[in-house]
């Protein structure tokens, strides 16, 4: 039975909390070591996905993919019908995971500058490090694992506050939902 990363990103938050009430953060010299963990840590993160795309571009996989983008909650508007290749759903992730991976950054930037907050610099050396390991995109193109059940494309959203708020619900590929979301979307519709 494999562990759920959510349960292992609840043990590491708890652990390193613990080690970091120990930790002498108006050291400069300890400071400047966690700020640097950090640093390095995003560094390994960006050369991964930096990997990630160039192992992508390579594999060059052109296998149509058509799925059903279910709708935002509460937008109003209808599921959204996708057809693209397994390279374009890849690298459309991987923009995705940069794109949050800068956001965090960013973040962290005004946490740690704006309001003096040292601790979480600890916490965000290591999670984000494991979850770029962790994500579907690394165990395919990295880890060499087939694209089969869990890691099928297209992907569910991921777990937390958004998986939630979707209602647990991804994206649909059979086929009377990919007819009926064709046939509905207002956004794709060709004028006559």
């Amino acid at each position: 039975m494999a562990v759920s990363p959510q349960i292992t990103n609840i043990v590491v938050v708890l652990f390193v909390m613990q080690v970091s009430k120990k930790i002498d953060f108006n050291d400069p010299t300890i400071l400047l070591s966690v700020r640097a963990l950090y640093l390095i840590s995003n560094l390994i993160i960006a050369g991964l996905y930096l990997y990630v795309q160039s192992v992508i571009n390579k594999k060059n996989d052109l296998t149509t993919l058509e799925y059903v983008e279910p709708a935002a909650p509460g937008s109003g508007e209808s599921a959204k019908p996708v057809s693209t290749t397994f390279k374009g759903y890849d690298l459309q992730q991987l923009r995705s995971l940069f794109k949050g991976q800068l956001m965090g950054v960013g973040m962290m930037a005004v946490m740690h500058f704006y309001f003096k907050y040292t601790n979480p610099l600890l916490i965000q050396s290591i999670l984000p490090l494991k979850s770029a390991f962790e994500s579907n995109l690394v165990k395919i193109h990295i880890f060499g694992q087939p694209a089969a059940g869990d890691l099928k494309r297209p992907w569910k959203a991921g777990g937390g506050l958004m998986g939630a708020l979707a209602g647990g619900q991804g994206p649909t590929t059979d086929k009377k939902s990919l007819e009926e979301a064709q046939k509905n979307y207002r956004g794709g519709a060709k004028e006559e």
